[in-house]
């Protein structure tokens, strides 16, 4: 993405001094809620709302690659976004990340 503007989708939301492994980012993309996590030196992006309830998991729990919700510990996959306890029966959504220097763009379509 060097030299190119933001387009199709694509959204800066961060620097990559913003995010550290221990403490997600929320950011907001138009009406969206968006987590960023680094896992293992990559940087991942998901819904930061649970799926089981009004929750942002940017608040919650991480150990290595999974996520607790704050509220009822439902756990999702932050690679994946994959619901791998309950109460959370469904994924949360997953975004696109390219990283250009230290600017962070996800991508929103």
């Amino acid at each position: 993405m060097a030299g190119t503007p933001e387009g199709d989708g694509w959204h800066l939301v961060a620097r990559r001094g913003d995010i550290d492994p221990d403490e997600p980012k929320q950011v907001q993309v138009g009406d969206l809620f968006i987590g960023l996590y680094e896992v293992g030196g990559q940087i991942y992006a998901i819904n930061d709302v649970c799926t089981h309830e009004f929750a942002f998991l940017s608040e919650g729990y991480v150990d290595g690659d999974m996520v607790e919700c704050p509220f009822h510990q439902a756990c999702f996959h932050i690679p994946t976004g994959q619901a791998k306890s309950p109460p959370a029966d469904k994924p949360v959504a997953t975004y696109a990340v390219k990283v250009d220097g230290d600017d962070v763009y996800i991508q929103v379509t």
